[in-house]
């Protein structure tokens, strides 16, 4: 392969993983993608010497970058907020995301009228992550459904949600009976302690 050719390759190759980008329903790794092809672009841009190309894609690489560590922080997840369980937002919520939720908490049930306990986190004002439990005598918050939708799966929501719920809220613990297999990697990360079927993160 030439000199040539191989520069070529990687301006398409960065093009495509740029398109690729879009296509991602996760924006971590939408903004991912979109960075990795935009440093690529910028080397093609320089080697090929059109700078106006590798100026716009430092501009993207720095955009990339910023909202990354925006999400990576906790404090980007600006709010968390208690919801009344007949909320008409919360059942719209639930039926809009139900087919998502029975893949991660299949046995979940919104009808199930056991739980008394639920939190919204939002990230600019914008509903991402959902809470749903009973609390116990003990203070512990027996989980039902801990659900972040699809745009934010990998800005690891419960990372500023548990913390708030075993500080400002009181909880003891919380405990999830019902993990799917999908689940317990994220429940891992998140420092959570596998007891027979039971997944327990406490303070």
């Amino acid at each position: 392969m030439t000199t040539e050719t191989f520069i070529q390759a990687m301006g398409y190759f960065s093009t495509v993983l740029i398109l690729i980008s879009f296509l991602m329903t996760s924006v971590v790794k939408l903004r991912l993608f979109n960075l990795i092809g935009s440093v690529i672009f910028v080397i093609f841009a320089f080697l090929t010497k059109s700078y106006p190309t590798a100026i716009m894609n430092i501009g993207l690489c720095l955009i990339n970058i910023y909202f990354l560590i925006r999400l990576a922080r906790s404090r980007s997840m600006t709010l968390h907020l208690p919801i009344a369980l007949d909320s008409a937002y919360l059942k719209e919520f639930l039926k809009l995301y139900r087919e998502d939720i029975r893949v991660y908490f299949p046995a979940f049930d919104p009808e199930s009228g056991e739980n008394d306990t639920a939190f919204f986190v939002y990230y600019d004002m914008n509903p991402v992550g959902l809470i749903l439990g009973r609390k116990q005598e003990n203070g512990v918050l027996d989980v039902a459904l801990d659900y972040t939708i699809p745009k934010y799966r990998d800005a690891s929501v419960g990372r500023y949600l548990y913390p708030h719920l075993l500080g400002e809220e009181g909880f003891a613990a919380l405990e999830l009976r019902s993990a799917s297999e999908k689940h317990r990697p994220y429940l891992q990360k998140m420092g959570f302690r596998q007891d027979g079927d039971c997944w327990r993160l406490s303070r």
